[in-house]
């Protein structure tokens, strides 16, 4: 699985790159040191064109290859992730509470790789916009930046992007064409009853007991009201109540997270958590209010554009490093806005054993980052030949 040789010789560098913004993470939309670090590598790879503060943070730079022809976009993510590291690394996060934990530092490294590699060669006609996100873990940065116009200001016609995937084999190129990541949405139910002491809950509306069966019925959502083709999860993760043993509080807290691929399941978890919620709260006596917020939508890849990009991806890895069939994840992408506003692809790169994503013992394996950046590099030179 070759990398380009010139890439490969950024190794060293990379790595230093990438072990810098590890020390350093930023959370959401607050990435403004990263992108300074980025705006200053770019600025040595001698990249003129540079934007900066869209969507608060984000930079799009511009590389101008040999001749007319059309931008290709190329994404990557700069967020951290509001965690503590106990990796215990000599380059491990120098900011409490806060670590690069799904590899979004290993991702800006493989784009900055590409772009030294594509600044020095401009082996290409038409143009590179290359895309430093903001944001990917909570706000959807990559839905403003397309609020903001990113893809009609560069004129953009095609989008692309990877994501490390640990506990695939090293190198391993995964897509697939059509939905590859899921919706994702949030609900919160609020309940009120009334409180009072634990010896004498006759005297009480108990919101404990009523959180417990709006919790239970939750789960016949799943099992008995969607065809069981269809993918869904329904998981509640949160529940918040209570403030000592001889106590029934007034009030309950239920937080969850709905993931779909059809906005027809989508409609249908709605209307039915809207349902349990009212149903249950009277069956109990206490009030209850459901707040239902769609996120992220699906991650859709236009299929001729994951072919090609799987294509690429072999000439950098090989045909058996490469599966375009993988199937679709239940987590979710805010990537998934710029598949809406143009045609391209979403891959998982194979990094390895290791801790899992949003772990906090995960590290990048600096290793992957000249593939990841030589895969990159192809994708624009063949998508955009001289």
């Amino acid at each position: 699985m070759p990398p380009v040789n010139r890439i490969a010789d950024y190794a060293e560098d990379m790595t230093a790159w990438r072990r810098w913004m590890h020390q350093h993470p930023e959370l959401e939309f607050d990435c403004h040191e990263t992108a300074a670090f980025v705006v200053e590598r770019l600025k040595e790879f001698g990249i003129a064109e540079i934007h900066e503060g869209i969507a608060t943070s984000g930079v799009v730079a511009i590389i101008e290859g040999q001749g007319d022809g059309p931008t290709i976009g190329l994404r990557a993510d700069m967020d951290a992730l509001p965690m503590q590291e106990t990796t215990g690394l000599d380059y491990a996060s120098k900011v409490a509470g806060k670590m690069h934990a799904c590899g979004h530092d290993g991702h800006t490294t493989m784009l900055l790789g590409a772009a030294k590699y594509l600044a020095e060669t401009r082996n290409f006609k038409g143009r590179v916009a290359l895309i430093f996100q903001p944001a990917e873990e909570g706000g959807g940065g990559a839905g403003v930046m397309v609020e903001e116009g990113i893809m009609e200001r560069f004129d953009i016609g095609e989008v692309y992007a990877l994501h490390n995937n640990p506990g695939v084999a090293f190198g391993q190129f995964e897509t697939t064409p059509g939905p590859i990541m899921a919706a994702v949405d949030t609900f919160t139910i609020h309940i009120d009853g009334v409180g009072g002491h634990g010896a004498y809950p006759h005297d009480t509306c108990d919101p404990v007991v009523a959180t417990l069966g709006i919790c239970n019925a939750i789960q016949t959502i799943v099992s008995r009201n969607h065809k069981s083709l269809d993918d869904l999860v329904v998981s509640v993760t949160q529940i918040h109540t209570g403030s000592a043993d001889n106590i029934i509080p007034d009030t309950s807290y239920i937080n969850g997270t709905v993931r779909t691929f059809d906005p027809v399941v989508q409609d249908m978890v709605e209307r039915r958590l809207n349902e349990i919620v009212e149903g249950q709260a009277a069956s109990y006596g206490v009030t209850a209010r459901l707040d239902y917020d769609r996120n992220y939508p699906a991650t859709i890849n236009d299929a001729q554009k994951a072919a090609f990009a799987a294509d690429v991806a072999r000439d950098i890895a090989g045909n058996e490093a490469v599966n375009d069939k993988a199937g679709r994840e239940m987590g979710a992408e805010d990537f998934s806005y710029m598949l809406q506003s143009r045609p391209g692809a979403y891959l998982f790169l194979g990094q390895g054993e290791g801790a899992g994503l949003h772990n906090p013992n995960y590290n990048f394996n600096d290793d992957v980052a000249p593939i990841g950046a030589s895969f990159f590099a192809k994708l624009v030179e063949t998508a955009q030949p001289l």
